[in-house]
């Protein structure tokens, strides 16, 4: 089976660090924000991407199927084949 080194070690240094605060999510958690304020590096967030289709709250009947109606028996035609 094929070994990965970089992630061996990343594991390795993750547990490790869960270790030394007994496992204990919120020590261990703080413990990386005040590293992180800390450092001296440029912090960077990526946005959250935007869904494609809108959801149930943002249409103006939230119990309306996002899916085209089909024009002769307003079933929904998401499917591959049309149950009409």
């Amino acid at each position: 089976m094929w070994r990965d080194e970089i992630l061996e070690e990343i594991y390795r240094i993750r547990e490790e660090h869960a270790k030394a605060f007994n496992y204990d999510l919120k020590a261990i958690c703080n413990d990386l924000r005040k590293r992180q304020a800390a450092s001296d590096r440029r912090i960077i967030s990526k946005p959250l991407r935007q869904s494609r289709q809108p959801h149930n709250r943002d249409r103006e009947n939230p119990h309306e199927s996002p899916l085209p109606h089909h024009p002769s028996c307003g079933s929904a035609m998401g499917g591959s084949q049309s149950t009409c």
